[in-house]
């Protein structure tokens, strides 16, 4: 994993244009100037300010205000305001709302070879979607192996050793109702403090393998609805073979419940023992179950310790 990420400003323009109405006016040259991780990472991140609110290796916008600041200035104070815009190292401008760009500012940035794009949105709506685009593309990522699955509404990946079964307990899912993301390689981004999007990388998207069988289309199998883009991670399923977590009866529902640390974001873990005659995909519906109570602050375990509690207390 890559702990720092990169984006070019000619990679921004290439995926935003259309969506934006981005024209780019000037500073051709300085399209492989980079916006970085580090970026979005700061508190103080800041899509747009005021001229004296300009940070390093941001995209800079000036709406309707900045552009009434400029247009009011001596000739003079315009030239002292676009030195200062360009003092420190932007990535790219933005001049918002159609508004036309002054010749001063067009030649400083051919003359600093800082990208200068034109929108036709407004300052709003533009720092919206350019702040979806960089936390997208920005994001820590790192890759699972595993099947994601969105369980119940829940995005819960499948994990365990080779062989173990975790394709074939997918696949049962996927004909209970259930959906597929990723199989085999998950694409994990780190979008939120506390919130992991789980992808599958374009390659494989759609496919299921399974031994046996091979590979199979899910989408064609079983239609649109069995498959889905992308899931937040909320929940992971480990299968383990009965002896790396004890003696599990086998006709008893074990499930051992722990957490696991991705990106820095705590995940609850339940640890599933393999055994024959066990229907696993009804005990990974309940796991999820359990899971939504829990999220709900309602915990089965608690309640039965006080349930306990409270017969030991009239026994006394």
């Amino acid at each position: 994993m890559d702990n720092l990420i990169h984006v070019s400003v000619e990679t921004l323009f290439r995926d935003m244009s259309e969506q934006l109405g981005l024209q780019w006016v000037a500073g051709h040259s300085g399209g492989g100037r980079t916006l970085s991780s580090e970026t979005i990472q700061k508190p103080t991140l800041a899509l747009i300010g005021h001229l004296n609110f300009v940070h390093p290796n941001r995209v800079q916008v000036l709406g309707c205000a900045e552009m009434d600041y400029l247009r009011g200035l001596s000739k003079s104070g315009l030239q002292d305001a676009i030195d200062h815009l360009f003092s420190t190292e932007l990535a790219a401008i933005v001049i918002s709302n159609g508004e036309s760009v002054p010749a001063v500012l067009r030649n400083s940035a051919e003359r600093t070879e800082t990208p200068l794009f034109t929108s036709t949105l407004s300052s709003p709506i533009l720092m919206s979607h350019l702040g979806h685009y960089l936390t997208q593309r920005l994001a820590e990522s790192t890759s699972l192996h595993g099947v994601l699955l969105e369980v119940l509404g829940t995005g819960v990946l499948i994990k365990g050793d080779a062989g173990v079964g975790k394709s074939e307990l997918a696949l049962e899912l996927i004909t209970r109702g259930h959906r597929l993301v990723a199989d085999d390689v998950v694409d994990v981004k780190h979008v939120a403090p506390e919130t992991l999007e789980g992808n599958c990388p374009r390659m494989l998207r759609d496919f299921l393998e399974v031994r046996g069988l091979g590979i199979l289309n899910i989408r064609f199998l079983f239609g649109e609805t069995a498959v889905k883009p992308r899931k937040n991670l909320k929940l992971i399923v480990e299968l383990v073979h009965p002896q790396e977590i004890g003696e599990v009866g086998l006709n008893r529902l074990d499930m051992v419940a722990s957490a696991e640390a991705v990106l820095g974001v705590s995940i609850p873990k339940v640890r599933i023992p393999v055994a024959a005659g066990r229907n696993l995909a009804v005990l990974v519906e309940v796991a999820v179950r359990n899971h939504i109570l829990k999220s709900r602050g309602i915990n089965p375990i608690e309640q039965f310790i006080k349930r306990q509690q409270a017969a030991i207390d009239e026994e006394n």
